[in-house]
């Protein structure tokens, strides 16, 4: 059984890797210039919200951190942030968030909804999820019995997968591909760049406690 993972030290960690690349998202932003900032300040406030609610379940913490990004910051960039903190605050519902299931938190900020209704604990029925959690315990593919199974998002997103390695791209900078292809994150390049940080940390956060 894996262990319960706190949450403020999960977006403390993202929002210290988007600080690093704040420079890069702004220049990438090609209309305004200031991607960037707002997505330090986007994380800053989630950050800082689940904080707050530490001691409630990471539903409850999930949920109030996309109320105040709603309320404290109205950039496009929040809005679909603040759309899939409630989504991921959803799916964990009862249940607790550990290194096993980080994937479905991944799946739920970008606004990618899983194949089917279902428990965070399982990716069952989930190729885009099988895959990421395949890449966080170090396979090197999801199996062949979920990748017969389809979607249309899961579709753009294994090829999006495919297009990427057969560009040379490693597994994770593919999968990252995938997500986004999966993701309304994926509809303009700056957006696409900062959520392939987010869910990249994400997940090696995940590794980095040996989740699978």
């Amino acid at each position: 059984m894996a262990n319960n993972i706190d949450l403020s030290q999960i977006f403390q960690t993202v929002s210290a890797a988007l600080a690093t690349q704040q420079s890069d998202l702004n220049e990438a932003d090609s209309y305004n210039h200031d991607h960037g900032d707002h997505m330090v300040q986007i994380f800053d406030l989630v950050q800082k919200a689940v904080s707050k609610k530490s001691d409630e379940p990471v539903a409850d913490q999930l949920a109030y951190a996309s109320k105040v990004l709603s309320k404290e910051s109205d950039s496009g960039s929040a809005k679909l942030y603040a759309d899939g903190l409630a989504n991921a605050a959803k799916t964990f519902t009862g249940s607790e968030l550990n290194a096993d299931n980080l994937t479905t938190l991944v799946q739920g900020l970008m606004n990618v909804s899983p194949a089917q209704e279902q428990a965070p604990q399982s990716e069952s029925g989930n190729p885009l999820g099988s895959l990421l959690s395949g890449l966080m315990g170090g396979q090197e593919k999801a199996s062949e019995e979920d990748s017969t199974l389809g979607m249309d998002d899961v579709l753009r997103a294994g090829l999006a997968f495919y297009q990427s390695k057969q560009s040379g791209d490693s597994n994770m900078e593919a999968a990252m591909d995938a997500l986004m292809a999966a993701s309304p994150m994926g509809q303009s390049a700056h957006r696409s760049q900062s959520g392939s940080i987010v869910a990249s940390t994400i997940m090696s956060f995940a590794r980095n406690l040996g989740g699978k």
